[in-house]
């Protein structure tokens, strides 16, 4: 039997002591070092606003990045999004309003109000289906996310380990096949 589990914040925060209970976690490069691991697949990001926000046109400014409330999917020391981080080192200090536990939850959280969001462009039009929000590109060269399966070395030579990081390799391969690119920097990503 093949079992998912969303992983928590305290699995990122453990996640070196997490890897020891699991056949692996899904990961993007920058939780764990020096542990085996395959690369699945690429993506980029893009923001999350609400249709109905007044303080948002066709595009986002760093301006608006820093006055806006935000909503976060992880905010913690050990536990963050790539571009979200980036964001402080450009120094924009994001003003978190809301912390979810899934990017799924998102769109609940910035519908109707002046809050942001990042999210994973191959998400966006799931996202934003319904309406009541838009994806826009980010006003910076937001760093990509790399989502990677990470295991503990004891499985690096099991046959059945083996076999499922084959066919995860294989599934994430398809899934950048049935999801076309979106063409670079579209002013609206609403899906």
């Amino acid at each position: 039997m093949l079992r998912f589990e969303r992983h928590t914040t305290a699995d990122i925060d453990h996640a070196t002591e997490r890897i020891r209970t699991v056949d692996g976690l899904l990961l993007p490069h920058g939780f764990l070092p020096n542990l085996p691991h395959t690369v699945l697949y690429t993506d980029d990001w893009v923001c999350l606003v609400a249709t109905s926000n007044p303080h948002v046109g066709e595009t986002l400014t760093m301006e608006l990045l820093s006055e806006l409330p935000w909503v976060f999917t992880y905010h913690a020391p050990a536990a963050f999004t790539p571009a979200g981080r980036q964001l402080q080192v450009l120094g924009v200090e994001p003003r978190v309003q809301i912390v979810v536990d899934s990017f799924l939850a998102l769109p609940f959280a910035i519908a109707g109000t002046d809050r942001i969001g990042l999210v994973q462009r191959r998400l966006a039009p799931k996202l934003t289906a319904a309406g009541d929000v838009r994806a826009l590109e980010c006003p910076f060269d937001a760093v990509a996310i790399t989502e990677v399966l990470w295991w503990h070395p004891m499985y690096e030579r099991d046959p059945a380990h083996i076999w499922l990081r084959a066919l995860l390799a294989d599934a994430s391969s398809r899934l950048a096949v049935a999801t076309p690119a979106t063409p670079a920097r579209p002013p609206s990503l609403d899906g």
